[in-house]
């Protein structure tokens, strides 16, 4: 079952991601390429303001052309660990800083065309801290009862996958 590296092609280094197209030898023999996006992961948190509330960010997304609700994460940054990745984007995105932090889950979001890893967290006790949103990123922070954000989920309001996956996990397996 196992590929073999042949050739590794970078056809893209671009700031966030790289793209590949890869020679790899099948366990056949055969040859073929695996055309892939090159990650270096990410971390998300689902901040509770208190046991009924939580703050989603809404942006807009270029490749969907759609306004989402999602729970703030970013790309880790070189050497950046997971937490040390949520409590940046945290207060970067809403403002707030978490007392608390717990992991929730870590998954590959799409593994047929990436190697992406994307960790999510749960954020209690929180604080004001200082917004300081990327140049690039319009976004605001909304506070939205957890018991709605999963109404969200279910009218397909709220699409994004980490978001869902955070709010099921939390709903249907810590819970």
């Amino acid at each position: 079952m196992i590929e073999k590296l042949v050739k590794k092609n970078k056809i893209y280094q671009g700031k966030a991601v790289d793209f590949y197209c890869d020679e790899v030898s099948l366990p056949n023999g055969q040859s073929a390429t695996r055309e892939y996006l090159g990650h270096p992961g990410a971390a998300a948190v689902l901040p509770f303001l208190d046991k009924n509330n939580i703050v989603l960010v809404k942006q807009y997304r270029y490749p969907i052309d759609k306004i989402t609700y999602e729970i703030p994460a970013g790309k880790l940054d070189k050497g950046e660990t997971p937490i040390e990745c949520i409590k940046r984007e945290l207060e970067e995105e809403t403002g707030l800083k978490a007392k608390r932090i717990e992991k929730l889950i870590s998954f590959y979001p799409t593994t047929a065309f990436s190697n992406e890893i994307l960790h999510i967290f749960a954020a209690f006790g929180l604080k004001k801290g200082k917004t300081n949103p990327d140049a690039d990123e319009f976004i605001s922070g909304e506070i939205i009862k957890f018991k709605e954000a999963l109404d969200m989920v279910k009218s397909g309001e709220i699409m994004d996958s980490k978001t869902v996956i955070a709010l099921l996990y939390f709903e249907n397996i810590l819970k």
